[in-house]
């Protein structure tokens, strides 16, 4: 084996392997089963034109000389970004722990307590510093959560509102720059009508039906909204704020003021900069609003022993359930990023944060008052870490690069200065020393911080908060590893076996890739810096976005969708502005295959499409004769189609080229989902297909890791007609000539995460990258032979072919008692994550096992899967008192001297051989998820009931 090959790190399966799996798929070499799986007209002629790979060592020499071409400086821009510093204990025991960011959504709670409870752990750090009732797990960024808002207020309008076509929302001119360019992204397909203007001078008219206020303001003056909230109230007008989330430990929540929504970012507990993201943004609202609320809730519920367990809530009202009847499209959500920053406040704890807040406060007091000492008029009345003066910008700003700092210049004669928790004596004395020379006046170095308040006192916190015991019990650096680590016990993540999820593809995030993130160059580097001050993370990401451009075929990428469903929602987005240029801004129907994700229907809805539907064939195809009844009915105004490919049925549809031109012939543009790329990648690609446009997951086909349900990146790559509308950014320039506005806050989304993906690339090159595409396409045929005759594959190509998934047909065993859920809850006890699980076929499992994967582990999970078969078949359907029905089985219950069930305590726990040499104990058993629904508990427990036990 070649040591300094990148690729035999990456892909599982040995060359030794591949003679014994190669017969077993019935085939004499691996390109005849490409042959056999992939049509050979969308077969690329020539390799992907890539740089030669990057042995693991090269690449690391080369993106540390990349990082030092980024000048970080300090920088005190604001609008929503602040150095934070992330406690050590936290990076080493989180963000560089593959126990933890290699783990799953935890749509299987079993295995997913200990995420599930640092979440719960996040939903009420926020809803006590807003002082609301309920949170969700995070979003993906405070732009983006800011247009959930406006979107769920306006779904919960009044019937009378509704009646009457009330579409106006108000938006304080206080509001951040990215904010308000994501909100006209997403009002304009909605027809809802912004309003911008002073919140002091708004008339609260009846023909709005919402606001937004920024809290404090974008240039750090604090308001007191009292006021307008209680008179918003009066004429039906919900509002929302965006909140600092370390002001809250000193400002009066929102929801104390009574307030709808609060949203914000919690980058700054903790999280780096990393150009841009990515970050964890919160959204807090009333619980009446449960049913509305976009991202996921972790609610509190009992297992089947009544014992207290955790689960995602309401999941109903998600996308994947309601489709185009969704309030949102949110798929994913920053749980790495929230798991960090939820550590962060219970690390600290109460008593620290305010600390903290309060030293960030004083340290903007004094530097004012040493400002106002060299005759500097500062603006704000009231502030917490930001002042705003009036000085000669012009003439500050090369003195202040030249001192390797940077501030926000509003205009010529204004400077905005935003502190943070980083902030020391020594920085104070350099900022004062930067307008000292611009000045020409001379001040006495601050020698000590000032204690004075600058926040009145009517708008002061005066409710405690954080007063669970989590959050007071692990303040030094033992207690909070050990508690860590005890989270981390409960949860089965890729560091322990395979996790097989079909269209999820969870793969290797290769320590190579992983590791520049810790680096402080690449953190610590604000995403509105001028571009000459990023150079090195102008390079990688202008690297990525070409390898991923000639990967797909296309013309161009934009990499500023911070998320899969966000980078369906952009492509559709461009694709209207594209109709718009031509004159054809009618067209707005979006065509979408039955099998399609959930995701597809809820974006295209907003994105103002109206969703129509086709069917599929008894073979789980895209029905052509269908497809062309619909397109031929609506071709006068058809916007796209959206496909998945190869389809979520895991197929190559050979009728696909058919299938583009049919729709732009009509005028249509074809929209590819990137969800099943890792089945493209080097033999074919979505531009050959015919597609105009599709978005990627980086969490998916390029190794960014899923983290327990993000970070994602979902840029879109595009073809030439489309380029001039890629988004832009209103505070540095992106994006096409025509650029549409903003669909995530960062110029580039989440830069910091898209590193791993550029260095997956760098190291595999065109051979790596294809190899792996062949190897995962072998993986999932070898499972599908293997399981051959025990389990029934659902759907085939043409040749009886499977891509990179597959579907097991897992509903005759209904006969037998046995649900599918059964044998997800029992793979648990062989030390597997289950597949995807009912989608896209309810009673099914979709089972993709990715090229990572070594074949001992392929077959320690066919395996598991057969043994499973024999227990079904031994099964008395009368009788639901049986190990699969019990399943999972926890530790407390194998030892427990009580065992009266009809089978050995070794056939529950140990089924196999293997399971006892790495053994995986699910922490709670099968948990009640229509209890916890039904009895909704979404934060940690009172201080009173630790008090009580």
């Amino acid at each position: 084996m070649k040591t300094d090959v990148f690729a035999s790190r990456h892909i599982g399966i040995r060359e030794k392997d591949l003679s014994h799996m190669l017969k077993t798929v019935q085939v004499d070499n691996l390109e005849q089963l490409i042959y056999e799986t992939i049509p050979d007209e969308i077969r690329l002629k020539k390799p992907l034109d890539l740089d030669a790979p990057m042995s693991e060592h090269k690449f690391l020499a080369h993106i540390e000389a990349l990082s030092k071409k980024n000048k970080v400086f300090r920088s005190y821009i604001g609008l929503g970004y602040h150095e934070s510093l992330m406690p050590s204990v936290i990076k080493r025991n989180i963000l560089e722990n593959p126990g933890w960011y290699t783990a799953y959504t935890p749509y299987q709670a079993e295995i997913a307590q200990g995420r599930l409870e640092a979440l719960l752990n996040f939903q009420t750090i926020v809803t006590d510093l807003t002082g609301m009732e309920l949170a969700n797990a995070s979003l993906l960024d405070e732009s983006t959560a800011a247009a959930e808002a406006m979107t769920m207020l306006f779904d919960v309008r009044s019937r009378e509102q509704k009646k009457n076509g009330v579409l106006k929302f108000f938006v304080s001119e206080e509001v951040l720059p990215q904010t308000l360019s994501v909100l006209k992204t997403r009002a304009t397909p909605l027809n809802i009508e912004l309003v911008i203007g002073n919140h002091e001078d708004f008339t609260f008219e009846t023909d709005f039906y919402g606001a937004l206020l920024q809290y404090p303001g974008k240039y750090g003056q604090v308001h007191d909204y009292a006021s307008f909230v209680s008179k918003a109230k009066e004429t039906d007008i919900k509002v929302a704020v965006a909140a600092d989330i370390l002001s809250l430990v000193l400002l009066t929540p929102p929801g104390e003021f009574g307030v709808d929504v609060v949203i914000g970012t919690t980058q700054r507990f903790g999280i780096p900069l990393g150009y841009g993201g990515p970050h964890a943004a919160f959204f807090a609202t009333k619980e009446q609003y449960k049913r509305n609320i976009p991202g996921r809730i972790i609610g509190v519920t009992k297992d089947t022993d009544g014992k207290p367990g955790l689960r995602m809530a309401l999941q109903t009202r998600e996308q994947h359930i309601k489709r185009d009847k969704a309030t949102s499209n949110i798929c994913t959500a920053q749980v790495l990023l929230a798991i960090m920053a939820g550590m962060y406040a219970v690390y600290h704890g109460p008593d620290g944060l305010r600390y903290i807040a309060n030293k960030v406060h004083s340290s903007a007091s004094t530097l004012a008052d040493a400002l106002e000492k060299l005759g500097l008029y500062q603006i704000n009345t009231s502030y917490f870490d930001t002042i705003t003066v009036k000085a000669n910008a012009k003439k500050i700003r090369p003195i202040a690069e030249r001192h390797e700092v940077n501030f926000l210049y509003i205009d010529e004669e204004t400077v905005s200065i935003a502190v943070n928790e980083a902030t020391s004596l020594n920085d104070l004395n350099q900022i004062v020393t930067i307008f000292s020379e611009a000045s020409g006046k001379t001040v006495e170095n601050i020698g000590e911080l000032l204690q004075a308040c600058n926040i009145p006192e009517s708008i002061q916190r005066t409710t405690p908060f954080l007063e669970n015991k989590v959050f007071n019990s692990y303040h030094s650096e033992t207690e909070i590893m050990r508690y860590i680590k005890k989270l981390e016990r409960k949860d089965l993540a890729l560091n322990h076996s395979m996790i097989s999820l079909g269209s999820c593809t969870m793969k290797l995030n290769a320590a190579s890739e992983m590791l520049p993130l810790s680096q402080a160059n690449w953190g610590n580097i604000h995403p509105f810096v001028p571009t000459e001050q990023a150079e090195g993370y102008q390079i990688m990401l202008k690297g990525l976005a070409k390898d991923l451009t000639t990967i797909t075929g296309f013309a161009s990428t934009s990499l500023q969708p911070n998320s899969g469903a966000q980078g369906e929602y952009a492509g559709l987005m461009v694709i209207r502005a594209y109709h718009k240029s031509r004159g054809e801004a009618h067209r707005n129907i979006c065509i979408i295959p039955a099998s399609a994700h959930g995701t597809n229907p809820a974006s295209a809805v907003m994105a103002g499409m109206k969703v129509v539907v086709t069917k599929t064939d008894e073979k789980g195809n895209i029905d052509v004769a269908d497809l062309e009844e619909k397109v031929a009915l609506h071709s006068g105004n058809l916007a796209a189609l959206m496909v998945t490919y190869p389809s979520t049925h895991g197929v190559f549809e050979s009728s696909i080229i058919h299938i583009t031109k049919l729709i732009h012939d009509h005028g249509g543009q074809v929209y590819m989902d990137g969800a099943n790329m890792n089945a493209q990648v080097g033999l074919t690609n979505p531009a050959t297909i015919g597609a105009d446009v599709c978005h990627l997951n980086l969490h998916k086909t390029f190794a960014i890791p899923h983290g327990g349900g993000g970070p994602g990146v979902g840029p879109i790559c595009v073809a030439s007609q489309l380029v001039p509308f890629l988004p832009g950014n209103p505070v540095i320039k992106t994006g096409g000539e025509h650029a549409i506005t903003s669909v995530s806050a960062a110029p580039w989304g989440s830069s910091l995460a898209c590193l791993i993906s550029y260095g997956y690339i760098k190291m595999l090159g065109h051979y790596g990258l294809t190899k792996s595409t062949e190897t995962a396409i072998l993986n999932a045929n070898y499972i599908k032979h293997r399981l051959h005759g025990t389990f029934n594959v659902l759907y085939t190509g043409e040749k009886g072919r499977a891509a990179h998934e597959m579907i097991i047909d897992c509903r005759p065993f209904k006969q037998k008692g046995i649900e599918v859920t059964d044998i997800a809850k029992r793979l648990m006890d062989y030390g597997f994550h289950a597949p995807t699980v009912s989608f896209p076929v309810a009673g099914t499992v979709m089972i993709e096992p990715t090229e990572s994967e070594s074949l001992a582990e392929l077959d320690r999970f066919c395996d598991a899967m057969l043994s499973i078969r024999e227990e079904i078949n031994s099964v008395d359907p009368d009788n639901p008192n049986n190990v699969l029905k019990n399943a999972p089985h926890t530790l407390e219950m194998v030892t427990n001297n009580d065992w009266n069930l009809p089978y050995t305590r070794q056939q529950a726990a140990f089924p196999l051989p293997y399971v006892s040499d790495n053994k995986f104990w699910p922490s709670v058993r099968r948990v009640d998820d229509a209890y916890g629904d039904r009895n909704l508990i979404c934060t940690c427990a009172p201080i009173e009931a630790y008090a009580e036990a």
